[in-house]
């Protein structure tokens, strides 16, 4: 029943489907609909992550320190203070062009454009992996449907933004190596999400796109360090230990985590254990992928892989940031289409797809980390799909 999953038959998927997305947009009217001032029933500032980015965007252009906690603190709640809340920002100086404008505007116009813009971004990168897939759409129930969307928008995260970069990157190495490289160059605004790619790209010998990479993301540095001042470099360093102790002591929250760090310190593995086993974990994915790449084309495939073990590849990852898993499920789903359903393809994709809507609750209320498991049976499956493509 749960190996074969038949019972995922089209009628019954397209119906939870649209269960999905009702539950979705009731959350999301409900979230607007008893705010008071722009803050939620919980007291939280509707957008929560993003006064952050629009805090720095505003100290920027005073000419402010966004690296200076104190200073960054003092700038977020001149805007909105909650006792004992503090949104941090650890994001490296290539990120600072993207949030310098927001800046410009006040915070809820800069939060509706922020969101318009990137979501509408990962959208197109959406129906470019559809099209390359063969597959119509997406359908409007099936992006209202993904529980990372919604959590997405709620916290006016940057995770449409990565997802359109790194997805649209990969998607593009075969056929447009130079730009493919800018795109993914973009995306170190989230490095941490990109310890796979170099991987990729050296085993399959895309040298445009690594060069077109690397110059991306030095001439971004140099933009940031132009605009901003070149010691934003050595602040962001000096700040990055306080993000390694944020992250090793759970100032975040486990709970909030979906990585295997997070989910062995959830269960009560020392720090040190937990981020042992992250590392082999790491290191597994990362030798799965050169040999999946190694001398072979940069498939779709190959492109799903990278973004299937992404998340699983970095102890800092939140469930917001599960939009990636949009393109490995759709690959999955493509070729499960064209060859019919293996063993545990379809109950994965089902898991993986409604995961994030079950992954904090669970982890919040009961202490169980589901995502880390979810994600390593996908990258499984993708894996074994890609290895069974012609060379």
């Amino acid at each position: 029943m749960i190996r074969k999953a038949e019972w995922l038959e089209p009628g019954r998927v397209r119906g939870y489907l649209l269960l999905l997305a009702l539950v979705n947009a009731g959350a999301l009217a409900y979230l607007l609909l008893t705010q008071k001032g722009g803050v939620d029933a919980n007291g939280f500032l509707i957008g929560t992550d993003f006064i952050s980015f629009w805090t720095s965007g505003r100290m920027l252009l005073a000419g402010a320190n966004v690296y200076d906690t104190a200073a960054h603190v003092e700038a977020q709640r001149e805007f909105y203070a909650m006792p004992g809340e503090y949104t941090a920002f650890f994001y490296p100086p290539n990120f600072l062009p993207f949030v310098w404008p927001l800046g410009l505007l006040p915070y809820f116009p800069a939060l509706a454009a922020w969101l318009a813009v990137t979501g509408a971004a990962f959208l197109a990168a959406i129906r470019a992996w559809f099209r390359a897939l063969g597959l119509k759409g997406p359908a409007l129930v099936l992006i209202a449907a993904f529980p990372p969307v919604f959590v997405t928008l709620t916290h006016g995260q940057t995770s449409f933004l990565v997802a359109a970069l790194l997805g649209g990157g990969l998607l593009l190495v075969e056929r447009r190596p130079w730009l493919a490289g800018v795109l993914i160059g973009l995306a170190t605004i989230k490095p941490q999400f990109g310890l796979l790619v170099p991987l990729a790209l050296l085993a399959s010998g895309q040298w445009r796109t690594i060069v077109g990479a690397g110059a991306a993301a030095l001439a971004l540095a140099a933009l940031a360090a132009a605009a901003f001042g070149p010691q934003v470099w050595a602040d962001w360093l000096a700040i990055t230990r306080t993000a390694s102790t944020a992250t090793a002591d759970g100032n975040i929250g486990f709970a909030k985590m979906v990585s295997v760090f997070a989910g062995l310190s959830l269960l009560g593995v020392p720090a040190a254990a937990a981020m042992a086993v992250q590392g082999a974990v790491s290191l597994a994915l990362a030798g799965a992928v050169v040999r999946a790449g190694w001398l072979r084309a940069f498939t779709p495939g190959l492109a799903a892989l990278v973004l299937a073990g992404a998340p699983l590849a970095t102890p800092f990852v939140l469930d917001y940031d599960m939009v990636l898993t949009a393109f490995p499920l759709a690959f999955l789903f493509a070729r499960a289409r064209e060859t019919g359903f293996a063993d545990w393809e379809r109950i994965t994709i089902a898991a993986v797809f409604a995961g994030a809507a079950f992954a904090r609750p669970l982890a919040i209320n009961l202490g169980v980390p589901i995502m880390p498991l979810l994600l390593a049976a996908l990258f499984v499956l993708v894996f074994r799909r890609v290895r069974s493509e012609p060379t």
